[in-house]
């Protein structure tokens, strides 16, 4: 059995609601965000070279997460995170789980132990807890839900434990993969709308080395 979720990294992750999009989190990255603007017709040379690059963009994101064989003992619907890995895994059963690429703590700021998600949030908006505002003392006090700067990206799901750590999207897709974050799990943004849809609350998640 794993060990208790230690937290030795205060984030103040507040929880203002669990289905609102106003909910503040604190966590570190960027999300790029695609509004839903009006119709541009654009020349058929532009629309094709538009289309296969859409195309290409899409099988990138299906790509991100696989199907893999896990013969780990953990019981199906776990959410398992191996940060040496940079890999989050959602157990299946049978031999197989979910594979996705992740951005973990960076050194100084990783954490092991077995927590459980207490909330589910799409877009939330983030406050940053004193850590990172002493990074970064230009930050806001909050960034809304869904905004370019919001580091929460498509959605997040808080840990047990005081709420400091959260399974979030992210706007810098370019940080998966990279010891990165205070201590949250970042995941590109279809990725943890995948994850989110699959999980619910009281999920288990089991964070390794």
């Amino acid at each position: 059995m794993a060990a208790a979720v230690t937290l030795s990294v205060p984030l103040n992750l507040s929880i203002a609601s669990a289905t609102n999009e106003t909910t503040a989190f604190a966590g570190v990255g960027r999300e790029r965000r695609f509004d839903r603007g009006g119709i541009m017709h654009l020349p058929h040379s532009l629309a094709a070279s538009a289309a296969l690059l859409l195309a290409a963009t899409m099988s990138q994101l299906a790509q991100a997460r696989e199907i893999v064989g896990f013969s780990d003992a953990y019981s199906s619907g776990t959410v398992v995170v191996k940060t040496s890995e940079r890999a989050l895994y959602y157990v299946l059963g049978n031999g197989k789980a979910v594979r996705y690429p992740v951005g973990v703590g960076r050194a100084g700021k990783q954490w092991t132990g077995t927590a459980y998600i207490s909330s589910k949030q799409l877009r939330p908006a983030w406050s940053p807890p004193d850590e990172v505002r002493r990074d970064k003392p230009s930050l806001p006090n909050m960034i809304p839900g869904g905004g370019p700067s919001n580091p929460m990206g498509a959605a997040a799901m808080t840990l047990s434990g005081g709420g400091e750590y959260a399974i979030h999207g992210t706007n810098n897709p370019g940080s998966i993969g990279g010891f990165v974050s205070y201590g949250c799990i970042r995941m590109y943004n279809a990725d943890v709308l995948d994850l989110y849809n699959r999980v619910r609350w009281g999920t288990t998640v089991v964070v390794t080395r």
